[in-house]
């Protein structure tokens, strides 16, 4: 009803209640009436204006309280997450379920590759095939010809979890991919069907990590650009493994991770270099990493103390192994898209950390039944250098030295690994956002204690789908 209706039935009404029905006439008292009725309607009308104008700046209060809670929350996550975080950052995309937001990733890798052994062959299917690992080298054998794998065994899949709770990080992350399944997969001959793998899955709450992942004596940053699945196997630590990890922030861009970790001492028998995992362990490896991140670069300090067991029947027999690594990444310029990246690592008794095993963590002596440790040292340098914004190319160099007791006797080491090294280059080319093609050479070389050695030259090729 507007005021005018209002209003006229307001006086209608007042007039039917005061006045005969005969007489209509307007009199003093009733222009006095109709003069407090037209006071009362303004009254009314000023009190529904400042209600009006109320409610307006209720909704602007209201929308300044939920800016300043969103921005109390925002910076609540920034306290209480790790940085640099051990999760992958999520994209933006992705679908809810309940309070939890999933984002689905990875890529599609295909590798076409060309190998040459000097001295013997590899046999199909199998690592030495699928990715360039030095121990599997052949050595003393026969040259052959050049041998032509094609696999999509590193396709990759990923699923970040993100759920959200009040003043803190809570996190989930699994990986996986058909390269490191184990046992024999799949037929070159008909369908090429591989197995799905676990590679990595955890929680991360606030700045504790439970689960698989990259082992905190690692570096990943370090690792340079390759067609190849890892690139400079013998000279970087690599280990993915369960744990339980803490992450602190010490000042601003250092951090400091310290884990205990699953322990597994990986033996050979003095005479035999044949590894055993044992499965023998008590107590659990314990790794640390201090990591600086800064504009110019990254740079990594980590050490490792854990204890080597072996249970033969007779008597559980123990040693204690130890090591440090230094890794790094330098960047050349402030695009980023140039660096250098290496690692150099050095330990007693924890060869199953570096090269992939390539030598076992100790020797089994049956004589004196006790374990002789095996040092180890492995380094790698690589330079990545940008053509154009879409163009670019990796040298790398890598090296790995295992060391055995000298009261061991020589004749019984003869086939133990001693040296591999390595040298690659490479050129990849962004075709697209998110589609990268590559081309790379890799030279590589393995010796024995014994100075018998073998060479493996493979040129292979690359393309690969991010998403």
């Amino acid at each position: 009803m507007s005021k005018y209706a209002w209003r006229s039935a307001l006086l209608a009404g007042t007039a039917l209640a005061v006045l005969p029905a005969a007489a209509m006439a307007e009199t003093a008292k009733e222009k006095e009436l109709e003069a407090r009725i037209a006071a009362l309607e303004a009254a009314f009308v000023g009190i529904q204006d400042e209600l009006e104008t109320t409610q307006a700046e209720n909704v602007k209060l209201r929308g300044a309280a939920a800016a300043a809670q969103t921005k109390t929350s925002a910076e609540a996550l920034v306290r209480t997450t790790p940085s640099p975080a051990p999760a992958p950052s999520a994209l933006a995309s992705g679908f809810t379920s309940g309070r939890t937001q999933l984002n689905i990733g990875g890529f599609i890798k295909s590798v076409a590759s060309f190998s040459q052994w000097d001295d013997g062959d590899v046999a199909a299917n199998t690592f030495g095939r699928d990715f360039y690992l030095p121990q599997a080298i052949p050595i003393g054998g026969v040259k052959e010809s050049t041998d032509n794998d094609f696999s999509a065994k590193q396709t990759r899949l990923w699923l970040n979890l993100d759920s959200g709770v009040e003043n803190h990080t809570l996190k989930g992350y699994i990986e996986t991919d058909f390269q490191t399944a184990p046992g024999t997969q799949g037929s070159e001959r008909t369908t090429n069907g591989y197995d799905l793998a676990l590679r990595r899955a955890y929680v991360q709450y606030d700045w504790l990590t439970v689960g698989q992942d990259w082992s905190t004596f690692q570096y990943t940053g370090a690792l340079p650009e390759t067609t190849d699945f890892i690139g400079p196997t013998e000279g970087t630590v690599f280990v993915r493994q369960p744990l339980a990890r803490l992450s602190l922030p010490v000042s601003e861009g250092w951090m400091f991770h310290i884990a205990a970790e699953n322990p597994e001492t990986a033996t050979a028998t003095l005479g035999a270099p044949t590894l055993i995992e044992n499965d023998d362990d008590s107590l659990p490896d314990i790794a640390a990493r201090l990591q600086y991140n800064a504009k110019i670069g990254e740079l990594s300090f980590s050490g490792l103390v854990r204890q080597l067991a072996l249970d033969n029947g007779a008597a559980h027999i123990e040693s204690t192994g130890y090591g440090v690594s230094l890794g790094g990444k330098i960047f050349l310029n402030n695009e980023k898209r140039s660096d250098i990246r290496f690692m150099a690592t050095y330990g007693s008794g924890i060869a199953r950390y570096v090269g992939l095993n390539f030598a076992p963590d100790a020797v089994f002596v049956p004589a004196s039944n006790d374990l002789s440790n095996v040092d180890t040292f492995g380094t790698f340098a690589a330079l990545r250098h940008s053509w154009t914004p879409k163009l670019r190319s990796t040298l790398t160099a890598s090296y790995h030295n295992a060391s055995y007791d000298d009261d061991l006797s020589r004749g019984s080491l003869l086939g133990f690994n001693d040296t591999a090294l390595s040298y690659s280059g490479n050129l990849f080319w962004t075709a697209a956002p998110g589609f990268d093609v590559g081309v790379e050479y890799r030279r590589g070389e393995r010796e024995h204690v014994s100075g018998a050695s073998g060479q493996l030259d493979r040129v292979e090729f690359a393309a690969k789908y991010s998403f």
